[in-house]
């Protein structure tokens, strides 16, 4: 019987794997079979996730430094990737913060520190792993975008435009790479527990919002996985410029 999501073999980096969605996603490609290089700014947490990808076995995980508001770091971080196992077949962009602040009370720092980390990091990491994807002839990039991509609310105007601008990177890319046999596709999460949401999911703000969703909860640990393998693996070869929303219904009533 073929396994259509065995990830065997192949070399994938997750960038921004230190806690979160992130992590999750370097244990799924792991659990698939594939080596995975786990990288972000926070080393400590990042021999954490290895040390739960290492648990499921697969491939070899290694931890790779990489502060992806810093050019230099992100390009060092691709090549030692590329040397270590002498290829990179995956590429995930999921490094993200959110900076809290309406339109009047924003500065420009905060809003050029949520481009840099959101939209600018993603651009460059996939430029240069695109370098060595193009000569291997094949590749996958996926990048996290959100459902802050479909429409914006008050509150952080720098989250909402960079997230749609990672949803129109992502199409922009798949147009470019396609004839190298490399697919350029984007997961759009909505609301799940994690460190980034820590805190604010027990507001009464949150409770209204989660009464309005078709599913009536949040996203749990895990369920993203599915459309990750999917996006990562060789089925996936005819999708390409695409942005997944993985939602719980929410996008389906805005």
């Amino acid at each position: 019987m073929k396994n259509y999501f065995d990830l065997t073999g192949k070399t994938a980096l997750v960038i921004g794997a230190s806690s979160g969605l992130g992590r999750q996603f370097a244990k799924a490609l792991a659990n698939q079979g594939a080596s995975v290089a786990v990288a972000a700014r926070r080393v400590e947490k990042l021999k954490e996730t290895r040390k739960q990808v290492e648990e499921i076995g697969g491939g070899e995980c290694i931890v790779v430094p990489c502060d992806v508001s810093d050019e230099q770091s992100i390009i060092d971080c691709i090549n030692t990737v590329a040397q270590k196992f002498g290829k990179i077949d995956i590429l995930c962009n999921n490094a993200g913060i959110i900076v809290w602040d309406d339109l009047l009370n924003s500065t420009t720092e905060g809003w050029n520190r949520a481009m840099a980390t959101n939209v600018t990091g993603a651009y460059i990491a996939s430029r240069e792993a695109a370098r060595f994807m193009v000569k291997q002839g094949s590749g996958r990039i996926i990048n996290t975008a959100s459902i802050a991509a479909h429409g914006g609310e008050a509150g952080s105007p720098s989250y909402y435009a960079s997230k749609a601008a990672i949803a129109n990177l992502t199409r922009a890319l798949a147009c470019e790479l396609s004839p190298h046999g490399i697919t350029v596709n984007a997961i759009a999460p909505g609301v799940f527990e994690t460190e980034l949401t820590a805190g604010s999911l027990d507001s009464p703000m949150a409770e209204a919002q989660k009464a309005t969703l078709p599913v009536g909860r949040f996203g749990l640990e895990g369920e993203l996985d599915g459309i990750l393998i999917y996006l990562a693996s060789d089925s996936s070869s005819f999708c390409t410029g695409q942005v997944i929303y993985v939602d719980g219904g929410q996008t389906c009533k805005m």
